[in-house]
């Protein structure tokens, strides 16, 4: 069985936009856990960094995490982001070390 795939994604938004944010956040974290293949997904502002929200995700593979930036609710949260973003998004695949 080979190891599952561990993933943060760093989401920097307008700090004026928290509630739209954490709201269409919220909605992609209930509906990613029921995703095939997600073993964890959860979201957080970051306490230093207002209007910084991060990811923090386990998949069971690369795979499903291909399959998961495919999906209508991914789609729909970068609708609801694509406002709010201050800058890029960026998603990380970690390597254990």
């Amino acid at each position: 069985m080979t190891d599952s795939l561990h993933v943060v994604a760093q989401i920097p938004t307008n700090p004026e936009m928290r509630d739209a944010v954490r709201a269409g956040l919220a909605e992609l974290v209930s509906a990613t856990q029921n995703e095939e293949g997600c073993l964890a997904y959860a979201a957080y502002e970051s306490a230093v960094a207002p209007g910084v929200f991060i990811t923090v995700e386990e998949w069971r593979s690369q795979a499903d995490l291909d399959a998961h930036m495919t999906t209508p609710h991914i789609a729909k949260a970068f609708e609801v982001l694509g406002s709010a973003l201050v800058g890029e998004v960026a998603i990380h695949p970690l390597n254990p070390i």
